[in-house]
């Protein structure tokens, strides 16, 4: 075995060993074993193909011929769509939202982006929304090319492909929730597509409990040689985008800077892969994005929105935004080759049994308090969640990753932890439907739900009515965000 086998496989056995303990979902459901296993490689290598094919799909590329350009890709993706509707009776709203930008990457006088999106309604609560995203858009080393080759195989027909392939597979299941497929344009020009399709949300008052932006997510081959087939990194962001400086002081004190919604989405997909996938394991990574990176899960975030980036787990620099070449013997650019189905295949699962698992749960609970400052219990309570019949109570140690502790607490709205000092541990709330579909955690306070529809007072200003006493002499720190963001250099 080679030294970088080797460390290929120890990687895989302490990313199976570290997930000692598994947060939601602790019950099986045999639907999402179904549902992992019927992901197609080859559907996914003959979209891969077909988008390729049409020779770019940069954002100012041409949009009226019909074998070239992002035009004729979006034209294609929207027939897939259509395909795929036509078969579940006609399940899928296909919308084209779109917006005309100006920017560092686009013509002065700006230029359109149209998203191509398809939306599976809920039968019983349509305004809770689940998102997966892709962008359709290429690019090769000159970003403002609109006309050379960019086949982006990996950057990000792969996405795509995910995307395409988790609307079919998931399109023959009926959902309490809405999921929505939305393939995104002008994400390497500015995150435009991601901007339009989170402006959508909004505009369209959905509740989006999570987006699942998928980014690069067909090689396991890094440039430097390592190989590892069974990881994929979910990166989340560890404070909310848009919290408050009041927000901000609530969490310095009482700790939750690890326990955003959108981090409990990536400890709930830990737990997804481990209980339905062989072999292939979430490696969470506490950031939003790869460093001085971004991608189209952003502009959730800067909506208040969970969101996460799935990203495969080794990068290889010379296949990304290169144009198609060799040099000094090595080979550039994003091609076919540098695209491994098998691996992308357990990414799609993931997406799938992700976006079913969390159609079918009730809401994570709102309102989440706890109390027991100067005492030996610690005492959670909640208000109830639309589909709940029962609730888990978790907990762990500040300082583990994982949730370590469950206890059930039956159809009630608040449960005392005997001898669970709340000074020692993190906690959080589940919510379990009658079929034992089960939410991700609810972290308490500020960082958790309260976060997502803070009560305002007279002034407009959030109202903290969990600790109001706390917040006397505190002052925030204005919050700014890197030079990157406000650029949207998406990779």
């Amino acid at each position: 075995m080679s030294r970088i086998q080797g460390l290929s496989a120890l990687s895989a056995a302490l990313v199976s060993a570290a997930a000692f303990a598994a947060p939601p979902p602790v019950n099986m459901h045999p639907e999402l074993k179904a549902i992992a296993a019927a992901v197609e490689p080859s559907n996914l290598h003959a979209t891969d193909v077909a988008l390729v094919g049409f020779g770019t799909r940069h954002t100012l590329s041409t949009t009226t011929s019909q074998t070239r350009g992002i035009g004729a890709a979006r034209r294609w993706v929207r027939a897939q769509f259509e395909s795929i509707s036509k078969g579940c009776g006609g399940c899928f709203e296909i919308v084209e939202p779109s917006q005309v930008f100006t920017g560092p990457r686009m013509p002065k006088a700006g230029a359109e982006v149209k998203n191509v999106v398809a939306i599976q309604r809920g039968t019983t609560d349509p305004n809770r929304v689940i998102v997966m995203t892709a962008h359709l858009d290429s690019r090769n080393a000159d970003v403002m090319d609109a006309r050379g080759d960019a086949p982006g195989a990996n950057d990000d027909a792969a996405g795509v492909a995910a995307l395409i392939e988790t609307a079919r597979i998931l399109s023959k299941y009926k959902f309490p929730a809405t999921l929505v497929y939305s393939a995104d344009d002008g994400e390497e020009q500015g995150l435009y597509g991601g901007k339009i399709i989170a402006q959508y949300a909004v505009d369209h008052g959905w509740n989006v409990e999570a987006n699942l932006n998928n980014d690069m997510v067909g090689n396991d081959h890094g440039g430097n040689g390592v190989y590892d087939p069974h990881t994929i990194r979910i990166f989340s962001e560890g404070t909310k985008a848009n919290e408050t400086l009041e927000q901000a002081a609530y969490r310095r004190f009482h700790g939750g800077g690890v326990d955003s919604p959108s981090r409990n989405i990536a400890r709930y997909m830990q737990a997804l892969a481990d209980h339905y996938l062989d072999d292939f394991h979430v490696r969470m990574v506490y950031r939003t994005d790869r460093w001085g990176r971004s991608g189209d899960q952003v502009p959730f975030l800067e909506q208040g929105f969970p969101a996460v980036r799935l990203s495969e787990s080794q990068e290889n620099y010379s296949h990304q935004h290169q144009n198609v070449s060799v040099v000094n013997g090595v080979k550039h650019g994003d091609v076919i080759s540098g695209v491994d189905f098998d691996y992308l295949a357990n990414v799609t699962r993931l997406d799938a049994i992700t976006m079913a698992s969390l159609a079918m749960a009730p809401p994570p609970p709102f309102g989440l308090t706890v109390k027991g400052a100067v005492a030996y219990d610690t005492t959670l309570s909640w208000k109830p969640s639309p589909g709940a019949v029962s609730y888990n109570a978790w907990w762990r140690e500040t300082t583990a990753p994982q949730w370590q502790h469950e206890r059930g607490a039956g159809d009630t709205d608040s449960i005392v932890l005997k001898n669970v000092i709340l000074d020692d541990y993190f906690f959080g709330v589940s919510a379990v439907s009658r079929d034992g579909w089960e939410s991700p955690v609810e972290f308490p306070g500020f960082a958790g739900s309260f976060a997502r529809s803070p009560k305002l007072g007279p002034d407009g200003k959030p109202v903290n009515e969990l600790y109001p006493s706390l917040f006397k002499g505190f002052s925030g720190e204005p919050i700014g965000q890197p030079s990157w963001r406000k650029s949207g250099d998406g990779r």
